[in-house]
């Protein structure tokens, strides 16, 4: 049967020899079945979390010309503040308000390649008006980071491969991660817009290896769709991270890790705002997509493939509403170049001002897909960030692009 919630593991199991026989196979459980989960000790003091909580919803609350100071934008960083409605998901705008940091970089040089403009230092609000923002979340980023990677190295072993066998996608202690402090208003708040739906962030997958979510507020939203098509709630849970599967890491374990379909939706009128705080943990951007197709972590065991095809069959196939857009043969040669591509099919505002040929290119792709969907009376705009062995083929499902959204 299709799960019908979501798993809570504890990190502090995996620590203690005697536990963690147990955790990974909780995990493995979780990977398999669920492609989300709920991790509790992961190492971060309460406080720090509730001040984390606080001094993201404080950034709020700044004057918007404090904002607008450091609008995404301003640089081809993809870094900054995106005002209440500005990002579009599955075709429909996502009724929320964020600004996107990451861990920091210097300013690539003029021969690097383009997709190094990703690699930057973040826009942070001045302190002057949120004096401890900007270490609070220098810090939080390096944990997170830290958690990530250990994380990464448990899945490995939950699906026996060597423990380190992801190790070469990551540029060790140099390796950007990324994080969004995002604000959801209510649909009684967005007046005429609230009208159009109440789509928080629209079904997507995640588009890396894994994400890393704190629900900053006690607001239901966050939903994730189960193998027949069902939305799940995915409610807060006091002193937890939220843990989503993202595409690449179910391309690289040969479809043994599922990546699961995830919605956001707006709260009621009159329940207030809902806030988030989502960690993505990041991937070498130079690392090419013929590696990752044909040399990747290695051979999954046959015995632990035939158990995801079990699971597969004991629920009648896969259907959820996002196709997997990882797939090879498209523009991209590397991780970096189908990020930048995706995040500006995300942000166009950020494309026409420093990516005009690149947003071109992607407006003419869309058209083409569109066409070709209108003609073949089907789904199917299939993502140029891509790579899929082992992918289970065969399932009707509809697409929209990878984001990185909670």
């Amino acid at each position: 049967m299709s799960f019908t919630s979501v798993p809570v593991l504890d990190l502090a199991q995996a620590k203690n020899p005697a536990t963690k026989p147990a955790f990974l196979a909780e995990l493995r459980h979780a990977l398999m079945e669920v492609g989300f989960l709920y991790l509790e000790n992961v190492g971060i003091p309460d406080e720090v979390f509730q001040q984390v909580i606080q001094e993201g919803k404080a950034f709020f609350d700044i004057p918007t010309e404090e904002k607008l100071k450091i609008e995404m934008k301003n640089a081809p960083s993809f870094l900054g503040y995106s005002r209440l409605s500005a990002e579009v998901t599955a075709g429909a705008i996502d009724h929320r308000e964020q600004i996107d940091l990451s861990t920091e970089h210097p300013v690539p040089g003029p021969s690097a390649p383009l997709h190094h403009n990703l690699l930057a230092p973040n826009q942070w609000p001045s302190a002057e008006v949120l004096p401890s923002f900007r270490q609070l979340f220098t810090d939080y980023m390096a944990k997170m980071g830290e958690i990530s990677i250990y994380f990464t190295s448990l899945i490995a072993e939950a699906i026996e491969l060597p423990r380190n066998a992801f190790d070469k996608y990551f540029d060790g202690a140099d390796q950007q991660h990324k994080l969004k402090i995002v604000k959801y208003p209510d649909v009684g708040v967005l007046g005429e817009d609230g009208k159009e739906g109440n789509q928080g962030v629209g079904p997507h997958k995640d588009s890396m290896l894994s994400s890393y979510l704190l629900q900053a507020s006690q607001h239901k939203g966050l939903q994730v769709q189960n193998m027949r098509g069902e939305w799940i709630d995915c409610p807060p849970i006091d002193g937890t991270l939220v843990v989503a599967i993202g595409q690449g890491l179910e391309a690289l374990t040969q479809g043994v890790c599922v990546s699961t379909t995830h919605r956001v939706l707006s709260p009621a009128a009159g329940q207030g705002a809902r806030f988030s705080i989502p960690f993505f943990q990041g991937v070498r951007g130079d690392t090419e997509f013929e590696d990752l197709e044909n040399v990747g972590v290695g051979h999954v065991p046959e015995r632990v493939k035939d158990e995801r095809r079990r699971v597969l069959e004991k629920n009648g196939g896969r259907l959820d509403d996002v196709e997997f857009t990882f797939r090879g043969g498209g523009l991209a040669k590397t991780l970096g170049e189908a990020t930048l591509r995706n995040r500006i099919k995300s942000h166009p505002d950020v494309g026409e001002r420093w990516y005009p040929d690149i947003l071109a290119s992607i407006r003419e792709e869309q058209a083409r897909a569109t066409k070709t969907k209108q003609q073949q009376g089907g789904y199917g705009e299939v993502g140029s960030a891509a790579f899929a062995k082992g992918k289970e083929a065969a399932i009707p499902v509809a697409s929209a692009k990878t984001v990185e959204a909670h």
